[in-house]
């Protein structure tokens, strides 16, 4: 990692290697996953099988795990850990519940009546890894938001460990999480089983959760036959400081997402040359001690840069253009400053809110939008999880004192029958027919 003086032109050309990072795509890849995808479409479990014996070495004795089985696992884990579990779920839940919404209905004097159906969808399914990369946290982020959504019925699909058997902290969580039915498979196939169902897996309208480069590719390919969440990119965090933050909390920070892949991009924008400095000192000293450190530095070394900025209006302006993933705002006063961030997945504000808070515990959401997608995709929320249908009603005399709109409208784009379909019944002269 270096360091640089902003100018206008440094800073930008870093934003543009991330740009291309980010739209890079590997087409052997793709070819496999749709061979993959191909192959389950029209082979059902038998080709999940197969790719689990191709890939994983063997199928697991039992890979179906009803509620009660999964329930089974909160004996099977360490009290501490399942108590924190808890208290993160709760928190998850308290946050997320304010964003449900509830249908509504307008009748307006004339008898029109309008509105709007928010329901839950019916069946989605959660992909969880589980290799080095098991994410706990991740079942309680995709699985609570979309219980206080309505959600039917929620499918796990996760890969067994080396010794066949589900990982018992993943099964906690999805206790805990509400989780009604777990799989024991990974890897595109076990997406494309969730995308068209097969004989045991049922299909879910809706897919989510992360997953390695395979994963990732299938639920691309696989959007539109079902709904994902969103196409993830390596993570980022973004931190803004200036002269009052503190070095080695900077370092703490930036080394938490740089562990997460090589291919991460770790950035600290600061007004002061000096923080720079010992911040850099602060990373040399900490990275020996940890266990990805490795990664961390490959991190580092490609996708990081300490960015000195002449004031704190410059690396926003920055920050906004980047559109991070994760973005701290480690300043005197972050909340004068929030009103400013325009494009971000999640912000942190003052020294004191560390990424791993979001990641963890706080609870809103850390499935973020990444590689620049935050100018225009959310994070993970209830609405996620429903569909709205809207309603109209209208009486036989409001149809006649609209028609000539409608039909002026509709013939003025060419489509007459669209035009007669309002013509016909406005034609009756006597407006008897039933109005419900």
């Amino acid at each position: 990692m270096k360091i640089t003086k902003a100018n206008g032109v440094v800073e930008y050309q870093l934003l543009a290697q991330l740009k291309q990072r980010a739209g890079e795509t590997d087409p052997k890849i793709t070819e496999a996953v749709t061979t993959i995808i191909n192959g389950v479409k029209e082979g059902g479990d038998e080709a999940v099988r197969e790719y689990t014996v191709r890939f994983d070495g063997s199928v697991p004795k039992k890979i179906e795990f009803d509620k009660d089985e999964i329930h089974a696992f909160l004996d099977q884990v360490d009290p501490a850990f399942k108590d924190a579990v808890v208290k993160a779920q709760q928190n998850i839940y308290d946050f997320h519940q304010r964003q449900a919404q509830q249908s509504w209905m307008t009748t307006k004097e004339s008898g029109v009546i309008m509105g709007q159906r928010i329901r839950g969808l019916k069946r989605v399914g959660i992909y969880v890894p589980g290799g080095t990369a098991a994410y706990p946290s991740s079942v309680l982020m995709n699985a609570v938001p979309a219980k206080i959504a309505g959600v039917q019925e929620i499918i796990m699909v996760t890969p067994p460990g080396k010794d066949g058997n589900p990982n018992p902290n993943i099964m906690a969580a999805a206790a805990v999480a509400g989780v009604d039915k777990v799989f024991l498979v990974g890897g595109a196939q076990a997406v494309a089983a969730l995308a068209y169902g097969t004989q045991r897996i049922p299909k879910v309208d809706k897919i989510v959760g992360p997953g390695n480069i395979f994963v990732a590719t299938a639920k691309k390919l696989l959007y539109g036959v079902v709904d994902i969440d969103m196409v993830a990119g390596p993570s980022e965090i973004l931190i803004v400081a200036d002269s009052t933050a503190d070095a080695s909390f900077l370092a703490a920070d930036l080394m938490s997402q740089a562990e997460h892949d090589m291919r991460a991009s770790a950035i600290l924008l600061t007004t002061s040359e000096s923080l720079a400095k010992n911040t850099l000192r602060e990373i040399d000293r900490q990275i020996k001690t940890l266990v990805r450190q490795e990664i961390i530095q490959k991190s580092f070394d490609d996708y990081g840069e300490i960015i000195v900025c002449d004031n704190l209006r410059q690396a926003l302006d920055f920050a906004n253009e980047l559109a991070p993933e994760h973005l701290e705002l480690c300043v005197a006063e972050p909340l004068k400053y929030v009103g400013m961030v325009d494009n971000a997945g999640s912000v942190f504000l003052g020294n004191w809110s560390p990424e791993p808070l979001g990641d963890y515990y706080a609870g809103p959401n850390h499935v973020l939008p990444t590689s620049g997608t935050a100018r225009f995709f959310s994070p993970l929320s209830v609405d996620s999880f429903v569909k709205k249908s809207s309603f109209i009603y209208y009486t036989p005399e409001e149809l006649k004192k609209a028609k000539d709109d409608i039909m002026l409208l509709a013939e003025t784009e060419g489509l007459t029958a669209h035009a007669n379909s309002i013509k016909v019944p406005v034609s009756y002269t006597h407006l008897t027919l039933p109005t419900t």
